[in-house]
């Protein structure tokens, strides 16, 4: 495994490249590459993966898996995970809710985690043997103790049908929480948990890429992440919350 902070640099400055490109891309025409069921795809999401990968590429030698392109090559214990636009609905409809993911995978666990919150100038960044930051502040969870004063943060993947059984387990959980939100980027609710904004992020189905960053960085944070039921097309149940839910 290579120096934590060398590779956390790498990704610091893989992160702010895109997020500078996809900030002056906000006010262009967007090429949308596919529009289908509830997945959408943009030129722009190809274009800042590109950006990243060439920049890793330059200055480490670790395999990447990205969103956009998959796996570079067999990726063994340590691998790059790359998310180049998380929400990119959002980023399409001029939410200010998206942002850059990159992390760094060892032994099946995320071990670094950089998201770029462009719209608001946020980095956010941390690795296992050092505590969590936005910008130059360190962050924490919160201390919230009960989910009746807490704020869920959740999605609903991107699948074509749902049973009436997942609605009701949804609906039922919803209901022990003081607020639920659906933000529609999985690496953001994950910041907000690590910055105390939010107290649980949970979602199942989710790309490993949507979450590996956010992972390191609550972990750093002083919060709790349950990654399981990690699937071939890595998709995985995800579950972050601080250290008291």
């Amino acid at each position: 495994m290579e120096d934590l902070d060398k590779l956390l640099d790498i990704a610091k400055e893989a992160a702010t490249l895109a997020g500078d490109f996809l900030k002056k891309s906000l006010t262009t025409d967007l090429e949308i590459l596919l529009d289908e069921g509830r997945d959408l795809k943009l030129q722009i999401d190809q274009d800042a993966e590109a950006l990243i990968k060439d920049y890793i590429k330059s200055k480490s030698g670790l395999p990447i898996l990205a969103e956009e392109s998959g796996i570079s090559e067999d990726l063994g214990d340590s691998f790059w995970v790359i998310d180049p636009l998380d929400g990119t609905a959002n980023f399409l409809r001029n939410i200010p809710i998206c942002c850059v993911a990159i992390a760094m995978m060892h032994e099946s666990v995320p071990v670094l985690g950089v998201i770029n919150d462009f719209n608001n100038n946020h980095l956010y960044f941390a690795h296992q043997n050092m505590s969590a930051f936005m910008n130059t502040d360190q962050i924490s969870v919160s201390n919230i103790t009960s989910k009746s004063e807490g704020t869920l943060v959740t999605g609903i993947p991107a699948k074509k049908t749902y049973t009436d059984e997942e609605f009701h387990e949804m609906i039922a959980e919803f209901q022990e929480w003081k607020k639920v939100r659906m933000i529609g980027s999985a690496a953001m609710a994950s910041a907000y948990v690590a910055s105390g904004r939010a107290d649980l992020y949970k979602e199942n189905g989710i790309f490993l890429w949507d979450i590996a960053a956010g992972a390191a960085l609550v972990k750093a944070a002083g919060g709790n992440i349950v990654i399981s039921n990690i699937q071939e097309d890595y998709r995985v149940d995800a579950k972050f919350s601080n250290s008291d839910l």
